[in-house]
């Protein structure tokens, strides 16, 4: 980096961290680099760069964010959320035993039930709530627990510092997707937890055009094999993904700060309509976890779900009866969202495996947007009215 903006606060490392690139015209905004290819100056030597599947200027500006904003020592930026899963898979090898929650986002699920199964790794699903349940999990192969708080779409949250600790008992390295909250709002490192990963395409990028992942490291070992994964592999965003996602981090701030304040405004509005069972968001007092929450994030996000008394039918016309959510899968752009997680974001779990994490034909999640919350709450109360 040009300049050391290590002792920034948050908001100002967002604007400026991986910005001042240009020495040729002093350009305010980092600049793209679409090159496939750099030249080389002799046998051996460049300027830092040679091929863009190995490294691009663009992309190394946006992992010198998402890295400080982190508090990591390194980031690799990938090609889709679900490809930085498949890196850190790639940290293990035929045999090893990963712990899960049983409540995570279905693509997870599905990449670790299928492909990796099949591949040789062995994993257990656990209500992570109880950390004597991860505890009786251990084997002697265990070599990862996997964090995902809050969980998609429930809301659940695990104790990180708990979780981490237990891992690291074991010889294991902890691993948390940090997705729904973004650094904004929760510091997986703060708490012990070894690498971090993120959909990009979700609050990082926050506008809804781009799909990306990144995953931080924080000690030098997983740093560099992670780096050579995603080389090896092929794994790496796009020059523009990345710009994209950089020109998005810069009003991360004050975007959580009104998806929170939204979020909150919403769960509390829709607590007290007698067509709602119940809600799903740990910013409320009688969420299960709500005390935790305000131990381990500095924040409650933008996302929440909530059961419609009846079943898929009702949820359905819910859905179908609002103006300003969208019916559409993924999460954390400007806009509203509303998904049916049962057919839609977990129709890849099994049944059992859905039934079990408590997600049913009634639930609804919500990625509450930044449009005003009075214009949101009358609409999303208007589709229930008429449900």
């Amino acid at each position: 980096m040009a300049n050391d903006y290590s002792s920034q606060r948050f908001e100002t490392r967002c604007v400026h961290v991986g910005v001042d690139k240009d020495d040729t015209f002093n350009s305010c905004i980092t600049p793209i680099y679409p090159t496939s290819t750099f030249r080389f100056e002799s046998l051996g030597k460049t300027k830092g760069y040679d091929y863009t599947r190995s490294g691009n200027p663009t992309r190394r500006a946006l992992e010198e964010s998402l890295a400080s904003l982190e508090g990591g020592i390194d980031c690799r930026a990938t090609c889709t959320g679900m490809s930085a899963i498949n890196a850190c898979m790639h940290l293990f090898r035929p045999g090893d035993h990963i712990i899960a929650g049983h409540d995570i986002y279905g693509g997870t699920y599905r990449l670790f039930a299928s492909p990796f199964t099949d591949f040789g790794l062995k994993f257990s699903f656990v209500n992570m709530q109880n950390l004597d349940r991860v505890r009786q999990a251990l084997t002697p192969q265990t070599r990862c627990i996997w964090i995902e708080t809050p969980s998609n779409p429930l809301l659940n949250l695990v104790d990180m510092a708990g979780l981490a600790s237990i891992a690291h008992g074991a010889g294991a390295i902890t691993i948390a997707d940090n997705t729904f909250m973004s650094p904004y709002f929760q510091r997986p490192f703060d708490h012990g937890v070894d690498i971090v990963l993120h959909s990009t395409t979700k609050y990082l990028n926050g506008h809804s055009d781009v799909v990306g992942g990144a995953v931080i490291t924080r000690h030098q070992p997983h740093a560099d094999r992670i780096g050579f994964i995603v080389n090896a592999l092929g794994l790496a965003c796009s020059p523009f993904d990345a710009w994209l996602v950089l020109r998005g981090i810069k009003t991360l701030g004050p975007r959580m700060e009104v998806h929170q304040r939204n979020a909150l405004a919403v769960a509390e509005a829709l607590k007290k309509h007698p067509r709602v069972e119940r809600v799903y968001y740990p910013g409320l007092t009688d969420h299960p976890h709500h005390e935790l929450a305000r131990r381990q994030m500095l924040g409650f996000g933008g996302m929440l779900s909530f059961d419609v008394i009846g079943g898929r039918h009702e949820a359905e016309r819910v859905m179908l009866g609002t103006k300003l959510y969208s019916m559409a899968e993924s999460l954390g752009g400007v806009e509203s969202l509303i998904e049916h997680p049962e057919t839609m974001s977990h129709a890849s779990m099994s049944a059992e495996a859905r039934a079990g994490a408590g997600i049913t034909d009634k639930t609804l999640r919500v990625s509450v947007g930044i449009e005003h919350a009075d214009d949101l709450i009358a609409d999303l109360l208007g589709a229930l009215d008429r449900s």
